[in-house]
C-alpha cells in the first residue's frame, strides 16, 4: 500500500493505476490486488485475456484493461461479456472490435518504441475514427533514462492528442512518472515500483522492499579439503568446512546467475557455493552453527541491489520468482 500511495501523490494531479500483469509481477493478484485497492487504486493493467478471470474477482471490469487488446472475434466476445476494456493495438484491432459490436476502449499509439501500438499517421483511419477512446495511452521506451527521446516521445504524444477523439490520457509507467508533471497527463501506470523496483534515483528511499523470499535447510553436512559441491564440481572445497542444502533453485527463480551470490541467517552471510540447481542450492555455513534442518533461510531481495549483482533486470527478478512459494501477506 506504501509504495502505491507513494506513486499516486508523486503522480500529482494525476491518479495513479496500476499493472497487475503477470501475477501482479510474480507476487500474486490474489494477496496484491486487494492491498492495491485497499490503497486507493481503481485502474488496473493486465497484459492477456487469461489474466482477466483473476482479476475480476476483486476489480471493477469497467476500470481493468487488456494491454495486449483483441486478436479475435473470441476475445472481443469475452471482453463484452464481461465489460473489461480491451486496449486496440492496430486498425486490424479496430475493425474486429467494431465488427464485434464494439463500445468503449482504450487505444494505445506507438510514439517511438515499435511494438504494439497504432501509428501515429494511421490515427485518421475510418476504423479508429470509429472508436469509443476512453484512455489513449503510450508507452515510454527509456524512461529509466535521461534521454532526449522521452521529449521526442512526448512530442508525439501531444501530435496523437490533437488528431484522435478521446476522453483520457495515459503516458507514464514507474520510471516515466518522475520524469516531470508534463508526463502525468491524467492517469498514471505504475508498475515495477509498486513491487519494490527502483526505476530511477528519484525513487530511492522512496520505494519500500515487498518480497521477501525465504527457503528452507534440508540437510547440513561436512566437507573435507578436495571435495567438489554440485554439477560439475565448480566448487572445491579449500579446507574443511559445514555446508546445508537448501530447497531452492531456478525452478523458484533463483537463477544460475545468483551462483556466488549471499544468503542470510540471522546475523550472518552465507554465500551460495558452486552451480544452482532446479530444486536446491548449497551454501556455505560454516559461520552459522546453529543452523540445523527445517530452518528457514532468507533470500536477499532488495532489487537494485540484486539486480546489480546478479546482472537480472529487477523486473525478471520479479517475474521469475516459481510458483512453489507459499505466498503470504504481512
Amino acid at each position: 500500500m506504501h509504495n502505491w500511495r507513494t506513486m499516486d501523490r508523486l503522480s500529482g494531479s494525476a491518479r495513479a493505476g496500476a499493472a497487475i500483469k503477470a501475477d501482479c509481477y510474480g507476487l500474486g493478484v490474489d494477496l496484491c490486488l486487494p492491498a492495491l485497492l485497499e490503497a486507493g487504486a481503481r485502474d488496473f493493467f493486465v497484459a492477456h485475456w487469461s489474466e482477466v478471470p483473476s482479476a475480476l474477482a476483486f476489480a471493477d471490469p469497467e476500470r481493468l484493461a487488456v494491454l495486449h487488446g483483441v486478436h479475435s472475434h473470441e476475445d472481443a466476445a469475452f471482453a463484452l461479456a464481461t465489460g473489461v476494456r480491451p486496449v486496440i493495438n492496430s486498425v486490424h484491432q479496430a475493425r474486429i472490435w467494431t465488427d464485434a459490436g464494439g463500445g468503449p476502449c482504450h487505444l494505445m499509439v506507438d510514439t517511438g518504441i515499435n511494438r504494439l501500438g497504432v501509428g501515429v499517421p494511421e490515427l485518421g483511419d475510418p476504423a479508429i475514427k470509429q472508436l469509443d477512446i476512453r484512455v489513449l495511452m503510450s508507452h515510454l521506451a527509456c524512461a529509466d533514462e535521461d534521454s532526449v527521446f522521452n521529449d521526442e516521445q512526448l512530442r508525439a504524444f501531444d501530435e496523437a492528442r490533437s488528431i484522435v477523439s478521446h476522453r483520457e490520457t495515459s503516458l507514464s509507467n514507474s520510471a516515466g512518472l518522475t520524469l516531470s508533471d508534463r508526463y502525468h497527463h491524467d492517469l498514471t501506470r505504475p508498475g515495477l515500483s509498486l513491487y519494490g523496483g527502483v526505476p530511477r534515483p528519484e525513487l530511492e528511499g522512496r520505494i519500500r522492499q515487498v518480497a521477501f523470499p525465504q527457503a528452507m535447510v534440508m540437510q547440513r553436512r561436512h566437507l573435507h579439503p578436495g571435495e567438489r559441491v554440485g554439477y560439475n564440481g565448480r566448487f572445491t572445497a579449500t579446507q574443511a568446512m559445514d555446508v546445508a542444502t537448501v530447497s531452492i533453485g531456478y525452478a523458484d527463480g533463483l537463477l544460475r546467475a545468483w551462483g556466488g551470490q549471499d544468503m542470510s541467517f540471522e546475523d550472518k552471510t552465507l554465500p551460495v557455493l558452486g552451480t544452482v540447481s532446479m530444486d536446491m542450492i548449497v551454501l556455505d555455513v560454516s559461520r552459522a552453527p546453529q543452523i540445523q534442518p527445517g530452518d528457514w533461510i532468507d533470500v536477499p531481495y532488495q532489487l537494485p541491489t540484486q539486480s546489480r549483482q546478479t546482472g537480472l533486470s529487477q523486473y525478471e527478478l520479479l517475474t521469475v520468482l516459481g510458483k512453489r512459494f507459499d505466498r503470504r501477506y504481512r
